[in-house]
């Protein structure tokens, strides 16, 4: 996505339902290229809903903003190393007397994204996944959401994990629900085996038969799958 000034296309007319949420959203942009936040900031000023904020290069300076003058989004570049980011992120919740991920719903952006990647960052406190090919619709409708409250993914994230539906639940057996409720929260084989009492040869064989009858090729997708299941997330196509 390129967001230089000259570049940004007039996105649609954005019009409130009747009876919505008309707050004016404040967003900030923290990103190792100092110019896309002037790109964003060209592009929200098209819309009456969003409101740039401040422009950031590092994340000492994000988390100054969010403690003193918390935009309602940031958007956070994933450039600046994902263990670095994840580690960002902890010290955000466990900061007193107040989680600083709760008052600002956090974007990363990058220009490629895993699912493993994915699920680590929404665990981490992350509200939003976006890829920076994303088109300005997509762009805008993240911050939309996210500022609302909810979670915001695009589909491509989900290139292993399309077809939950395929089966419902009740089409696993109680240990294979079980399971996949301790997959879900992110536990690694051998820490179902401990929970159940099993070996973990048996829990990938619970694995594959889940794999098999939901169509999933992959436990990240699975994870992700809940989100989207539960109406947690938007996933944008």
């Amino acid at each position: 996505m390129n967001l230089t000034a000259s570049s940004v296309a007039t996105p649609e007319t954005w019009v409130p339902r009747s009876g919505a949420d008309t707050q004016r959203r404040t967003v900030s942009v923290c990103d190792t290229q100092p110019v896309t936040a002037e790109g964003i900031r060209t592009l929200l000023a098209a819309h009456p809903d969003l409101a740039f904020g401040q422009g950031l290069d590092s994340l000492s300076q994000a988390t100054n903003l969010l403690q003193f003058s918390p935009p309602s989004v940031l958007l956070l570049d994933k450039a600046f190393g994902i263990q670095v980011i994840l580690e960002w992120l902890s010290g955000l919740r466990s900061a007193t007397p107040l989680d600083l991920t709760a008052q600002t719903a956090i974007v990363i952006w990058g220009a490629s994204v895993t699912e493993a990647e994915a699920l680590r960052l929404l665990q981490a406190g992350a509200r939003g996944i976006l890829r920076k090919t994303a088109g300005i619709p997509s762009l805008v409708a993240c911050l939309r959401t996210v500022a609302a409250g909810r979670t915001w993914m695009e589909d491509s994230v989900f290139r292993d994990s399309g077809r939950l539906e395929r089966y419902p639940r009740s089409e696993l057996t109680a240990r294979e629900q079980q399971v996949l409720g301790l997959v879900e929260q992110g536990c690694r084989n051998k820490e179902i085996a401990y929970e159940f009492g099993i070996r973990p040869g048996t829990v990938k064989i619970h694995l594959k038969h889940i794999f098999e009858k939901t169509g999933v090729r992959g436990r990240y997708g699975l994870a992700l799958n809940v989100l989207r299941e539960r109406s947690l997330a938007t996933v944008q196509g």
